[in-house]
């Protein structure tokens, strides 16, 4: 018996930014408002101090993604006819990962904040990013994100001056920000069933 819902989105957070935090609040209100089933993916145990830390940012990608891939054993993505996983920095990859090894990858959909440059070494068939030109964890320069979007045809939206949660030090212009990204965000969603 197929399962009532037909849509499900799936939202992988950060290390310091979880689910509670505006862009995953937001988008999780708009895919709830849009029918979607949510699953949330509250992973945790991350080492301390991983900035500039490969070695830490590769345990943190193997927490995420382990705990990850545990918490989606018991949901059948096949019952689903329209799937988007919702990642964030870190979540983006582990997001990227588990979309990239699953059969029904033709039916996920990417919406990625903030994704890392790592997030890039999996295959996304439809994706939307949005980055901060002031982003520090995005490593090789403000638009390396931008160039890597445009390269694999996946349209990304640069946030100026924002940081690595999509602010900058004027809560005014966020909150105007924060608005127009959950526009574009429901505009992906919406127009790329």
């Amino acid at each position: 018996m197929k399962d009532k819902y037909k849509k499900l989105a799936v939202f992988f957070p950060g290390i310091g930014y979880t689910l509670d935090k505006p862009l995953m609040h937001y988008s999780r209100k708009l895919a709830t408002v849009l029918g979607y089933e949510i699953k949330l993916l509250p992973y945790n145990g991350f080492p301390p101090k991983i900035k500039g830390d490969r070695a830490k940012m590769e345990e943190s990608f193997h927490i995420a993604l382990e705990q990850s891939e545990e918490m989606l054993r018991d949901t059948d993505l096949r019952l689903y006819d329209d799937i988007l996983f919702i990642g964030k920095s870190i979540g983006t990859i582990a997001a990227a990962k588990i979309a990239t090894d699953n059969p029904v990858a033709d039916k996920i959909r990417m919406v990625l904040y903030t994704p890392l440059e790592e997030t890039f070494s999996f295959t996304m068939k439809k994706a939307i990013a949005f980055t901060g030109t002031k982003d520090p964890w995005v490593g090789k320069g403000e638009y390396s994100i931008a160039d890597l979007c445009q390269q694999r045809g996946i349209p990304c939206y640069l946030i100026k001056g924002g940081n690595h949660s999509l602010e900058t030090e004027d809560v005014d212009r966020d909150i105007r920000k924060l608005r127009k990204i959950m526009k574009k965000t429901e505009k992906f969603i919406t127009d790329n069933f």
